[in-house]
């Protein structure tokens, strides 16, 4: 199961923290396209297995699934540097992008590489939509039940604008009925088990045992929860300490707390929440500078919600949280803050619920639902790819023409240079980011 030297594997993670672009699905993309296909540390079901799981809590999935493989392999501290290496790069990106932000304005080239980029990041969330639907979807059954709940969930979420809890709570009973009613259509995710045998055997193959360190203990689980509720409440008690529970970094602590418990859905679920939150009630940041953080959000590498960690310097820099001499050293004091508590409970759910997942895997009962659930989540990723292609076509509409005619030929670039040439992400978006900016400082764009 260790095979992999933990040397390898650090390099790996730390590698991928800088190329996971696309939002969470790009990187879910490029984790398979590494892991699955390529160095074949792990199968797909066993990986889709952990996505499903990861799928089902709160929190950046991504994130969660690096963390999850990363604890398979190589026991807890795999785990947290596979799940640290995913954001601390964006974290670091993400300070000083913020900083240029607030003290240089707006800088027309560095609009042209927005202006770039968006269009790439819509063409790399519609291919992986591809990926990972022709997997999931993949069937030789005659009733499509998997496509039903794909598209099911695509209109639920796109045009009625349903919840998603409610879209996975459905999924979830679809799947658990179908386990006993029609179990052929969910087991296997779907003909997963098929198109693996292309890749050749895995480091953590379907049959591969469960390691000892994954087995579940209640043990273990007592000793993470009181080591998680440790890294939660002495960082709190400090921050209360130091400058009471109405500061900003507190209650930005809080916050960001609460929020973490409530991304059921991926960053755009809650970001209605952190809006009103960070924009309304603690006036921490405006409207438009919200807007721009998640424009930066959608182009650096990491979550999406690492949004937060714009909104905690900007927030921390117009409040002076360490006075008007350490405007800086306070903005990344209350980014660092907003990163800890948004991410402390995703490490806490995978290294206290891993063993649970691992001894399911193969049981179409706890399997069947997952499977359902990671059908509907193939639909309400294409409705992001949707809106992220109606937002660069509306957004800055082309002269005499209701659509900008520019950002989709970027974006049909962008496409073509995936699906058909099956170029990176990192020279996709380069490539994107450099033609925006010429196009933009050229007056086209």
């Amino acid at each position: 199961m260790s095979a992999v030297p933990f040397g390898e594997a650090l390099r790996f993670w730390f590698k991928l923290g800088f190329i996971s672009f696309g939002g969470p699905a790009g990187q879910i993309a490029v984790m398979h396209r590494e892991l699955v296909e390529q160095k074949r540390w792990i199968s797909e079901r066993r990986f889709l297995h952990a996505l499903n799981y990861c799928m089902l809590l709160p929190g950046p999935e991504a994130q969660q699934l690096a963390t999850y493989i990363g604890w398979l392999m190589h026991r807890t501290w795999g785990g947290v540097v596979a799940g640290g290496l995913f954001v601390l790069p964006s974290l670091l990106i993400l300070v000083g992008l913020s900083w240029i932000y607030i003290v240089f304005g707006n800088i027309g080239w560095v609009a042209g590489l927005f202006y770039g980029i968006k269009p790439a990041v819509a063409a790399i969330v519609l291919h992986a939509v591809w990926r990972i639907g022709s997997r999931t979807l993949k069937h030789p059954a005659k009733v499509p039940i998997l496509w039903a709940i794909t598209i099911g969930s695509f209109l639920a979420i796109a045009w009625l604008h349903v919840p998603f809890p409610w879209i996975v709570a459905v999924a979830a009973a679809i799947g658990a009925l179908g386990a006993r009613v029609a179990p052929a259509q969910f087991a296997a995710g779907g003909g997963h088990g098929k198109a693996d045998q292309s890749y050749g055997p895995a480091l953590i193959d379907d049959d591969t045992p469960t390691p000892a360190h994954a087995l579940f203990r209640k043990s273990r689980l007592a000793k993470v929860l009181l080591v998680g509720a440790a890294l939660w409440l002495l960082p709190m008690a400090l921050l209360v300490a130091a400058q009471g529970w109405d500061s900003t970094l507190a209650q930005m602590a809080w916050f960001f707390t609460k929020a973490a418990l409530l991304t059921f859905g991926g960053a755009y679920a809650v970001l209605p929440y952190v809006y009103q939150g960070a924009v309304e009630q603690f006036q921490w940041l405006t409207g438009p500078q919200m807007i721009d953080g998640l424009a930066l959000g959608e182009t650096t590498p990491g979550p999406l919600i690492m949004v937060v960690a714009f909104v905690g310097f900007v927030g921390g820099w117009a409040r002076q949280v360490l006075g008007p001499d350490a405007l800086f050293a306070g903005a990344a004091l209350a980014a660092c803050v907003v990163t800890w508590f948004t991410f402390l409970p995703s490490f806490l759910f995978i290294l206290a619920g891993g063993p649970v997942v691992e001894a399911t895997h193969g049981k179409l009962g706890f399997t069947a639902p997952l499977t359902a659930i990671t059908a509907a989540v193939v639909g309400v990723i294409a409705s992001l790819a949707l809106f992220f292609l109606d937002h660069i076509a509306r957004h800055h509409p082309t002269p005499g023409w209701p659509l900008d005619l520019v950002a989709l030929g970027i974006a049909a670039v962008a496409a073509v240079a995936l699906f058909r040439f099956k170029m990176g992400v990192i020279p996709v978006i380069a490539g994107c980011a450099l033609l925006g900016m010429v196009l933009r400082l050229a007056g086209m764009g």
